[in-house]
C-alpha cells in the first residue's frame, strides 16, 4: 500500500446552531478584532446577525465585507484585503457559500505573504503560514470549509486560478444545517450535484487514498439518498444536515485525492460564460461519466453500490446504471442545460480550442480514471450542450 496524507480542518462543529460557537473560537485563537466577509444577499437579509452578536458576545470587535456578489474574483480579493489591512484585522471568518469562503481562504494567505494572488496560481506556493480562518457555510454544495483550495478568477486573462496549499485550510468548520433552509430550490439542486460531483470523482481519482475513499463512497450514499428529498422539501431539516454532512465529507474526499475531468472542464466554462461552478459542474457530469466508465469500471461500480443501486453481476453495466441514475438525477433536479445557460454552439465554437487547453491546464483532468485527448475534451464539451 503506497502512503498517503491526510489533510482536514483543526476543528470542526456540525449540528443544530454550531454557527453561534463563532466567537468562542475567534477568542481561542486570540483574536481581537476578526474580519467577517460574506455576500450582500447574507448581510442585508439579517442573517449575518447572528455571527456579529456572536463575535461581541466574546468581547472581540469585528469589521465586515460583503462585496462577494457572485464567483470570487481577483478584485473581491483585492477589496477585501484593503479592509482587513486598514482596521487590522487578525482573523478571518467567512459566512457564505464557496464564493465568501474562497475569498476567505485568499485573504487569509495575501495578508501573510508578498506579490499579487496570481503569483499563487499552483501548488504548494504559499511559503508564510496564513490569518486563522474560521469557514461558516451556508449551502450544502462545495465542501471549502474543509479544503486546501481556492479558485479565485483572474477577470483580465478570464482564467479560474486554482491555488492548492495546506495553508489555507480553515481553522475551524462551523457546519450548521439550519443555514442550509433558506437556499432557492434552483442552489440546492447546484450546489447538492456539484458535492455529489466531489464524491464520485475523488474516489475514482488516480490520487484516491484509503481514507479519503471514506469520506468519499459515505459522502456518495448521504447526498444521493437526500439531495431529492432537500430539494423538494426545502424544510425538511434532516435531508438538509444529511445533505450537508455529505456535502462536508465530499469535501475532505477531494481535498485530499483531487477532483478529475469534470471540474477541469468546468473552470473554463465558469471563466468564459460566467456559469456558477456548481451548474456547469451538474451540466458536464453524466458526459464526462459515461466517457470515462471504461477507465475503471470497478470503482464506478463501488459508486452505484453507494447509490443504493443493486450490483447486476458485471462491474460494468452496474457502473453504468450507476451513471444512468446521476443523469436521471440532474433531470429530477432541472438542473439546466449549457445550451439554457448561454453556452450555444455559436458561441462555444471560437472557443472551445482553448477551455479544452485550460481545462488540461488545471492539471485535473490527469487524475480522471480515462484519460481524455484535447479533441476529445473539445467533443466532451460539444456533446453537453
Amino acid at each position: 500500500m503506497n502512503g498517503f496524507i491526510l489533510r482536514i480542518p483543526s476543528t470542526i462543529h456540525f449540528g443544530e446552531n454550531v454557527a453561534v460557537k463563532v466567537g468562542e473560537e475567534a477568542k481561542r485563537f486570540g483574536a481581537k478584532n476578526p474580519l467577517i466577509i460574506t455576500d450582500p444577499f447574507l448581510e442585508s437579509s439579517g442573517a449575518i446577525g447572528p455571527i456579529i452578536d456572536s463575535v461581541k458576545a466574546a468581547g472581540l470587535g469585528h469589521g465586515v465585507y460583503s462585496g462577494v456578489d457572485k464567483e470570487p474574483t481577483m478584485e473581491h480579493v483585492d477589496g477585501c484585503l484593503k479592509i482587513q489591512r486598514d482596521l487590522r484585522c487578525d482573523l478571518l471568518i467567512s459566512v457564505g457559500g464557496g464564493s465568501p469562503i474562497d475569498v476567505g481562504k485568499a485573504v487569509s494567505f495575501m495578508a501573510t505573504n508578498e506579490g499579487v494572488i496570481q503569483d499563487y496560481m499552483g501548488i504548494d506556493k504559499v511559503a508564510r503560514d496564513a490569518l486563522p480562518l474560521i469557514a461558516v457555510p451556508t449551502t450544502a454544495g462545495t465542501g471549502s470549509e474543509a479544503t486546501a483550495t481556492t479558485i479565485i478568477t483572474d477577470t483580465v486573462k478570464d482564467v479560474k486560478m486554482l491555488i492548492i496549499s495546506p495553508r489555507i485550510i480553515p481553522k475551524v468548520a462551523l457546519v450548521d444545517p439550519l443555514l442550509t433552509l433558506g437556499m432557492p430550490k434552483g442552489l440546492t439542486a447546484a450546489t447538492g450535484l456539484d458535492a455529489l460531483t466531489h464524491a464520485i470523482e475523488a474516489y475514482v481519482s488516480r490520487k484516491a487514498q484509503p481514507i479519503s475513499d471514506l469520506f468519499a463512497l459515505s459522502a456518495t450514499k448521504l447526498i444521493s439518498e437526500n439531495l431529492p428529498v432537500a430539494w423538494a422539501e426545502p424544510g425538511n431539516v434532516e435531508a438538509r444536515s444529511k445533505t450537508l454532512l455529505g456535502a462536508l465529507q465530499a469535501g475532505i474526499a477531494f481535498s485530499n485525492s483531487s477532483v478529475a475531468l469534470v471540474h477541469g472542464m468546468s473552470r473554463p466554462v465558469g471563466a468564459l460564460f460566467h456559469v456558477a461552478h456548481g451548474v456547469s459542474n451538474a451540466a458536464l457530469l453524466g458526459e464526462v461519466m459515461d466517457f470515462s466508465l471504461p477507465g475503471d469500471f470497478a470503482r464506478y461500480a463501488e459508486v452505484a453500490r453507494a447509490m443504493g443501486l443493486p450490483d447486476l453481476g458485471d462491474d460494468a453495466k452496474t457502473a453504468k446504471s450507476g451513471a444512468d441514475k446521476v443523469r436521471r438525477l440532474i433531470k429530477d433536479l432541472e438542473v439546466p442545460t449549457l445550451t439554457a445557460l448561454g453556452v450555444t454552439p455559436e458561441k462555444l465554437t471560437p472557443v472551445v480550442s482553448k477551455m479544452a487547453d485550460d481545462a488540461i491546464a488545471s492539471g485535473s483532468p490527469a487524475n480522471n480514471p480515462r484519460l481524455a485527448t484535447k479533441d476529445e475534451i473539445i467533443a466532451l464539451y460539444k456533446a453537453s450542450l
